[in-house]
């Protein structure tokens, strides 16, 4: 898509003290207190520009379960990060959607995780490294041979100023650049990750740091990709909302003002403020090509944009899977509950024990005559997990007939309905024990005896003890 010089100008508005995109210095940081007065919430700003959709041909989704997303959960075990990452390479199917994955390389334990995994031979998630803007961080890769890393590019005023103390914009973006071309002359493919982007000077410093990167890249024959780091969850979705909070004019911007194809785009969201999956969402939508998630969402604070999401949004943009498992993150979760030791909510989406359970007799009573009703798609298709019900006070006998039917796996003509006499005994049982005001829920052990006491057929014919 051509850029539309019309909206660069307007965009441009503010940058017209330097329309070359040169990084101005400034005595004094750009930190935005009329969108982040901190003493208040975050707030909106809308500028009346709107950007438009740019979908690219491919999407990919990337992965830093291994990297951001230990910095929130006890240390993986080698073997731990090998299982995980071969769930990846499931999910990720015979195309490889689940493009790469990241990995610190500073412990004994992770390099020997790269090891192990490197001797699976699977091609895909591709393995980067993550370091700091640091020649010495940059040896560990050379060391370890890898193709391409991530660098860390703190880009806001609020690190500039207050983490590079005495340093200027551009003392540190030339310290960023001279790292990542040291990387480049050593072939490896370098990855910007542009933290804080969601509470920098867009126009002023990133555009000018991105133009750098692509003449890098032109400079040495290798990509230099941007990931942009939405590093507070500060991220809006809407192309109305002005910079630097803008995801789709973030996006616009590094396309068609500072040149960075939307191969080389990722978006990398945080879920402060529960708008993670909506801006990845937004960063395909307008342009960029990868999106950075974690398996299970699970990441510092609030959380990172979780991976399986991500799989259901690519469906639901593509119009396919693309080969993607969804079976294996029913697996990859289990492996978490089961072997890791990792709580999942019960009403987490796509994985929680909930997702595709009702409570409620009204729910039960429309499941019942429809089953998509009250399902957003076939779950035990898609995750081999069948939908269910949690037998409460407020079930109703519509609930009590759809926890029978899906039990026992009762087909067409042979499934119970609310009205059969003996729904209608189990209910009249359940309710009488719902009196003891302890009693929250039923658990399944006794439904099955309920279910034998006045369904004995059933037992008798499926062979159910």
């Amino acid at each position: 898509m051509k850029p539309d010089n019309e909206l660069i100008r307007t965009i441009n508005r503010e940058c017209l003290d330097y329309p070359d995109y040169e990084v101005v210095d400034s005595s004094e940081p750009k930190l935005y207190k009329e969108l982040f007065p901190f003493t208040s919430p975050p707030r909106m700003l809308w500028d009346g520009i709107i950007v438009p959709q740019d979908i690219p041909k491919e999407l990919w989704i990337t992965d830093t379960s291994f990297r951001d997303g230990q910095q929130a959960i006890e240390p993986y075990t080698v073997e731990q990060i090998v299982q995980l990452y071969k769930y990846l390479n499931k999910i990720g199917g015979p195309k490889g959607k689940i493009l790469m994955s990241e990995f610190f390389l500073y412990t004994k334990r992770d390099r020997e995780a790269l090891r192990q995994i490197r001797s699976l031979g699977l091609k895909h998630p591709t393995i980067s490294g993550w370091i700091r803007a640091s020649m010495e961080d940059l040896r560990l890769v050379k060391e370890e041979k890898l193709e391409e890393v991530g660098m860390l590019a703190s880009i806001s005023d609020y690190h500039i100023f207050y983490k590079f103390k005495g340093l200027s914009r551009s003392q540190v973006l030339s310290k960023y650049l001279e790292v990542i071309e040291e990387g480049l002359k050593s072939g490896i493919v370098m990855r910007a990750h542009i933290e804080d982007c969601t509470r920098a000077n867009i126009l002023g410093v990133v555009v000018p740091f991105a133009r750098s990167l692509m003449k890098l890249s032109d400079k040495y024959g290798l990509p230099v990709k941007v990931r942009i780091p939405d590093t507070l969850g500060l991220g809006l979705p809407w192309p109305e909302s002005a910079l630097p909070r803008s995801i789709p004019k973030i996006i616009w911007v590094l396309r068609h003002i500072a040149g960075v194809p939307a191969e080389w785009l990722e978006f990398h969201g945080h879920n402060d403020f529960h708008m993670g999956v909506a801006n990845a969402t937004a960063a395909w939508l307008y342009g960029a090509s990868l999106n950075n998630t974690t398996m299970l969402g699970i990441g510092e604070r609030a959380g990172n944009v979780p991976l399986e999401a991500m799989v259901f949004i690519y469906a639901a943009i593509k119009g396919d899977l693309d080969g993607m498992n969804t079976l294996a993150i029913t697996e990859m979760a289990d492996y978490y509950r089961n072997v890791i030791g990792y709580r999942i909510p019960t009403y987490y989406p796509i994985v929680g024990s909930n997702f595709n359970v009702t409570r409620a007799g009204i729910h039960a009573d429309g499941t019942l005559k429809n089953i998509e009703m009250y399902l957003p798609f076939d779950t035990e298709k898609l995750l081999g997990v069948p939908p269910g019900i949690s037998i409460t006070p407020y079930s109703g006998a519509a609930g009590i007939a759809f926890w029978i039917n899906h039990h026992f796996k009762l087909k067409n003509n042979e499934k119970l309905t609310k009205d059969d006499p003996r729904v209608i005994k189990i209910y009249q049982e359940v309710l009488k024990r719902f009196e003891d005001e302890n009693v929250l829920s039923i658990q399944d052990e006794e439904m099955l005896q309920l279910v034998k006491k006045f369904i004995p057929e059933l037992f008798e014919r499926i062979k159910v003890k």
